[in-house]
């Protein structure tokens, strides 16, 4: 397992920008328009661990960041979360899954697509999954298993 980030929604990406960037000095190492969901990802690293981003690009994706997830249309979030996530890359999120539902973990956002999941800690914080490499093919029971809970 390989941690990626913490997402951190933000309310107003300028001043959370100002406030990460210009005043704190981490640097924008990537950036995700998506006009469809109307949001905006924005990929942080501190100065000291650019070269360690670009090099984790090897391993399938860069890390260590924070990522700042800005709504277009604002409101609420659910449970008024602006802790997003912590993310980690699994090695293969079907046999992680299985591993953690069978320690009683509920899988709040199973891995149908064979790439994404999310579980919830005790604590109800939220934990990201994602396939490391390649998509798995879509299976059983995560293609058909719904959501449960808020993730």
């Amino acid at each position: 397992m390989r941690y990626l980030h913490t997402m951190l929604r933000v309310r107003n990406l300028d001043a959370a920008l100002d406030f990460y960037c210009t005043k704190l000095g981490l640097r924008e190492v990537r950036r995700r328009v998506d006009e469809k969901n109307r949001y905006t990802l924005v990929f942080l690293a501190g100065p000291d661990d650019e070269k360690l981003v670009s090099e984790s690009l090897r391993k399938g994706r860069d890390a260590p960041l924070v990522e700042l997830t800005y709504n277009w249309d604002g409101g609420d979030n659910g449970e008024a979360r602006y802790f997003g996530h912590l993310a980690y890359e699994v090695d293969n999120i079907y046999e992680t899954c299985d591993r953690l539902m069978r320690a009683g973990v509920t899988i709040s956002r199973p891995p149908r697509d064979g790439v994404m999941a999310f579980v919830r800690s005790p604590d109800r914080h939220s934990i990201e999954l994602l396939q490391k490499g390649e998509a798995l093919a879509p299976q059983e029971p995560w293609k058909s298993m719904p959501n449960t809970g808020n993730w």
